[in-house]
């Protein structure tokens, strides 16, 4: 019979842990669910079962049958992708630059990227909103994806993992007569894979869930996004919240996320890596 010891004891421990948080994190998922197969007096009856009584898919049905349901989803796509492609494309060069090339104010610049990480949204939220509304872009998905269209945090995870790129094969291209432009698309941005989808995941949900900022740019129903425009339609009459109707949409607004973190886990988990490399 195997004696009991601290360190046979530990391995039960890590893993009963990692149990009560993995039921911790899935919990409000399961509840959400459970929520979005009932209808409104279930729910109000019985808020904290996980189980529906009388399970329906009323709610998905309403959900789509929603007026302005698919032009809201259009809208988030819309924004999304033009956050995406604003971070890949200014946080690859930047990150490059920062990286890989000996200028004038590069620390200075850094420097710079780190200050702005560490300002809340909050504090130039009325900034950006000036802004926008004097750059004629409110009411505009370009408005909307204006502010994130370059995040701090995607330079900061480009330089990083462009420091794990090895100077030696740059300055081999550079030796062969390549220009920066050349080495930057031909040999950079093709290691960059991770980073770049560590970026696309954390700015397509950084986007997709954004609440505050297009309920503010968004001043009519064409340019409501999937948030914004789930939130109006879920009131119902009296000024009652439709819980069931609001947790079908939510698991509507997060399957889209669910997909592409799927999709891009392995790069992702990558990019993560490789930007504490150095």
């Amino acid at each position: 019979m195997t004696a009991l010891t601290p360190t046979t004891l530990k391995r039960p421990a890590l893993y009963g842990a990692l149990i009560l948080c993995a039921l911790l994190t899935v919990l409000p998922f399961a509840w959400g669910v459970s929520g979005s197969l009932r209808g409104l007096d279930e729910i109000r009856s019985d808020p904290g079962a996980l189980l529906p009584h009388h399970p329906t898919l009323g709610n998905f049905t309403r959900l789509f049958e929603t007026q302005g349901f698919g032009r809201f989803a259009l809208n988030s796509l819309v924004v999304a992708a033009m956050v995406v492609a604003g971070n890949i494309a200014a946080a690859s060069a930047a990150g490059y630059a920062l990286a890989k090339l000996d200028f004038a104010g590069r620390r200075l610049a850094f420097g710079t990227v780190m200050a702005a990480l560490m300002v809340p949204f909050t504090a130039v939220f009325v900034t950006q909103f000036v802004i926008t509304v004097d750059l004629g872009l409110a009411d505009t998905l370009a408005g909307i994806a204006l502010p994130g269209a370059a995040l701090p945090m995607s330079v900061f995870i480009m330089r990083q993992y462009a420091l794990s790129v090895p100077d030696e094969l740059l300055e081999a291209a550079r030796i062969d007569g390549a220009g920066e432009f050349r080495i930057f698309f031909g040999i950079f941005l093709p290691l960059a894979g991770p980073a770049v989808a560590t970026i696309t995941i954390m700015s397509f949900l950084t986007s997709w869930n954004n609440f505050v900022w297009p309920l503010i740019v968004a001043q009519s129903m064409s340019t409501y996004t999937l948030p914004v425009g789930l939130a109006a339609t879920s009131q119902a009459a009296a000024h009652v919240t439709d819980y069931g109707l609001l947790l079908a949409g939510a698991i509507v607004v997060m399957l889209p996320v669910l997909v592409l973190f799927l999709c891009l886990q392995r790069y992702f988990v990558q990019g993560i890596a490789g930007t504490g490399m150095r």
